[in-house]
């Protein structure tokens, strides 16, 4: 029988009442997500307007060709051109090279029989993710340079050629990708490997009496139980595939491999901070939003039809 206003409200307010402390937790962060996060968002007319430091964006002016001639301006930009290019090669590069490491890291954790050496082993692949890329930019300038780096000092007296590992866009571009999964996949690890403990040992044992080998239990058992989480993270990861950091590709730059390191970020920071431009460079962030947001819907929507749940 359906409920009466009278009783809905009275259930309702018997609901807050149990429940008032959890709403009131919640009130800190999404008041610092309405302040720091959807009110900066008034300034997305930025990109539809000429710029002006001494208006609000509700004054400034609408830009020529109804508002879009800084999307215009910026497809016509080859630098731009390829900024997107290199973003998106870089980004589906470290996916397919980077994705995968984590998870067989895990798997390799989880089989090794002394605990103590695991947890050692752990700590010492997450530690890189503490360190800026600042420091790694560092570090890898003195182990990789031309002449003077060490490993190339090495090859050099073992008789081999020197080999130009943040000189030359192939190389450059190959140092890059190893550099990040030395940095992050160590962290990344930790998210699987919490998810392997919720694994039922029960599974484990039975396969155990039935005879089954190692790679049987991580191919029947295993993989498909981090399966959720692999799809999980793999849709976020495809959601930021147009998305680009600025400290890895700025600081592992250099004007010998301009060609392939120019990405968004570092657009933006040439053409919006140095350049003055930022009705130009508001104008590529939100269509570098829209397109991460189209990735993540896409990705989503295809988890959904392959028969996984997906993040929503």
């Amino acid at each position: 029988m359906e409920k009466t206003w009278a009783e809905r409200r009275r259930s309702l307010r018997n609901y807050l009442r149990q429940y008032w402390s959890l709403y009131a937790m919640l009130a800190l962060p999404l008041t610092f997500f309405v302040i720091f996060r959807y009110i900066p968002m008034t300034y997305i007319q930025v990109a539809f307007k000429r710029y002006s430091i001494i208006q609000s964006p509700w004054e400034m002016p609408w830009a020529a060709n109804n508002g879009f001639q800084y999307f215009i301006r910026a497809f016509q930009n080859q630098d731009f051109i390829y900024a997107v290019r290199n973003t998106l090669l870089l980004n589906f590069f470290d996916l397919i090279v980077g994705f995968p490491a984590p998870i067989i890291l895990a798997l390799l954790l989880n089989e090794l029989a002394f605990p103590r050496f695991k947890r050692v082993t752990q700590s010492v692949a997450y530690m890189p993710h503490f360190l800026s890329w600042i420091i790694i930019a560092g570090m890898a300038k003195q182990l990789f340079a031309p002449t003077n780096g060490l490993i190339n000092i090495a090859l050099t007296r073992m008789g081999f050629d020197s080999i130009p590992f943040l000189n030359s866009p192939t190389h450059w571009v190959g140092t890059y990708l190893l550099l990040g999964v030395w940095r992050n996949m160590g962290w990344n690890t930790i998210i699987y490997l919490a998810a392997l403990t919720g694994i039922n040992p029960e599974l484990y044992e039975a396969s155990a009496i039935d005879g089954a080998s190692r790679w049987q239990n991580i191919r029947y058992i295993t993989l498909p139980s981090l399966r959720p989480t692999i799809v999980t993270l793999l849709i976020l990861s495809l959601g930021q595939i147009l998305s680009s950091e600025f400290d890895r590709p700025f600081a592992l730059s250099n004007p010998l491999v301009n060609s392939v390191s120019n990405v968004i970020s570092i657009f933006v920071y040439q053409y919006g901070i140095r350049g003055l431009q930022f009705s130009l460079t508001t104008a590529v962030g939100l269509f570098q939003s829209v397109i991460c947001v189209i990735f993540l819907f896409g990705a989503n929507a295809l988890a959904k039809k392959f028969g996984d749940r997906g993040i929503w």
